[in-house]
């Protein structure tokens, strides 16, 4: 028992220093969060997807993935490509008040999140990287526990979307200025571009 919750415990501490970062996909869920927009799907999703892909890992399927390299760099174009006009997009509205109050005063899209934060997470190849290669290499280390230190993992997603994104409205008051919107959007639209630039040079 002992070990099965040592195993859990480093599973969630792998997990939660993994995912605890400055990054699209959470720039993302903190935005939704702050508007109040789809926010349950969208933390259902990142969890949801977390979890599929921190089970790959620990069933070494990572392995059959560096089998095929051409599929990391197929991912890194498409997602290096979706991340550059989305983060253009942001910038578009710091730059031009007019398309800010659109965006901040319009209803909430649902079909658009949805579609954007699946795109976010299943087009990032550091998404494969950190949760099939890296968390399934540190799973694989803990024997017959892999799968109990994969559980770990999973609910540390979980526990930090369902923070980021239910927890963000208490952001809403100090961001209900527009310049506050500016601000937010230009640190999207920095996180985003440079990701997207990373991945298609990387490619």
């Amino acid at each position: 028992m002992t070990d099965a919750l040592t195993a859990a415990v480093a599973g969630f501490g792998s997990g939660l220093s993994l995912i605890v970062a400055i990054g699209a996909q959470n720039a993302f869920v903190l935005r939704q969060g702050i508007r109040r927009d789809a926010v349950l799907a969208v933390v259902g999703i990142c969890a949801v997807s977390d979890a599929a892909l921190i089970a790959l890992g620990v069933g070494g399927v990572g392995a059959l993935v560096v089998a095929w390299p051409a599929a990391l760099t197929v991912v890194g174009l498409v997602g290096g490509g979706f991340l550059v006009v989305d983060g253009v997009l942001a910038a578009r509205r710091v730059l031009r008040p007019s398309a800010l109050r659109a965006a901040t005063g319009s209803a909430p899209s649902w079909r658009r999140a949805v579609l954007t934060c699946l795109a976010l997470t299943w087009l990032n190849p550091h998404v494969y990287l950190d949760t099939v290669f890296l968390l399934g290499s540190l799973a694989a280390d803990r024997g017959q526990l892999r799968w109990t230190f994969g559980l770990g993992a999973a609910f540390a997603s979980l526990c930090w979307f369902a923070a980021l994104g239910f927890g963000a409205r208490l952001l809403s008051r100090p961001l209900a200025r527009p310049t506050a919107w500016r601000v937010l959007d230009g640190l999207v639209a920095v996180t985003m571009i440079a990701m997207g630039a990373t991945l298609l040079a990387g490619a």
